[in-house]
């Protein structure tokens, strides 16, 4: 069946969303064909705001609304600078900032090593890193990277990177499942992870 463009146009759309495939993208598109008019006004409205009102931090790289100088974890007077945890993307904030026991900053990597994908140390957020350990402030670097193999790979390589500069470096604990995702893990999974972090080396 051919589809008018505006709805083929949404569902290829929707398709490049991650986990959305063509029958996903077509189930919401046709949901929305159906939805009262103020829900997909809404979707559009959220869309652009999302679009126009937030940024990255320039110093942590977590999201924050747009204008501000740092965003309000950076800011905070009662965060401790001598820790940083370092996590793959700002929903890895979310989920330790959840647990409420971390007290420190954050340095967000958007994405980890992948050679098979070609993602190398220059397409992530490692230069700002070792920027930032090298100006002497930080004391330990808790490497909160998930339990994958990219993952791994991304841990040993800021290892060899951060070891010369004699900060302490530590990694969360097994208590994350092998290939699991921070963002989906429990609050106590996360917090026996967090407490029992191990020593890199």
């Amino acid at each position: 069946m051919l589809l008018p463009a505006p709805i083929q146009n949404l569902i290829n759309a929707f398709e490049r969303l991650p986990g959305i495939g063509p029958k996903s993208a077509s189930r919401l598109a046709f949901y929305l064909l159906r939805a009262p008019e103020d829900i997909p006004t809404q979707l559009a409205e959220a869309l652009l705001a999302f679009k126009t009102q937030t940024a990255f931090c320039p110093e942590c790289f977590n999201i924050m609304l747009n204008g501000r100088e740092h965003c309000e974890i950076c800011e905070s007077p009662a965060r401790d600078e001598s820790i940083l945890c370092v996590v793959e993307e700002p929903m890895d904030v979310l989920a330790i900032e959840r647990i409420g026991a971390y007290k420190g900053k954050y340095h967000v990597l958007h994405g980890v090593l992948s050679p098979i994908e070609g993602i190398g140390p220059e397409d992530i957020k490692i230069k700002p890193l070792l920027a930032r350990a090298a100006q002497g402030q930080v004391k330990e670097i808790i490497i909160a990277t998930n339990p994958s193999m990219e993952g791994d790979a991304t841990a040993l390589y800021l290892r060899q990177q951060i070891q010369p500069l004699g900060i302490h470096l530590t990694r969360l604990a097994r208590g994350l499942p092998v290939g699991g995702d921070l963002e989906y893990a429990d609050q106590n999974t996360l917090l026996r992870a967090l407490s029992g972090r191990q020593e890199m080396g």
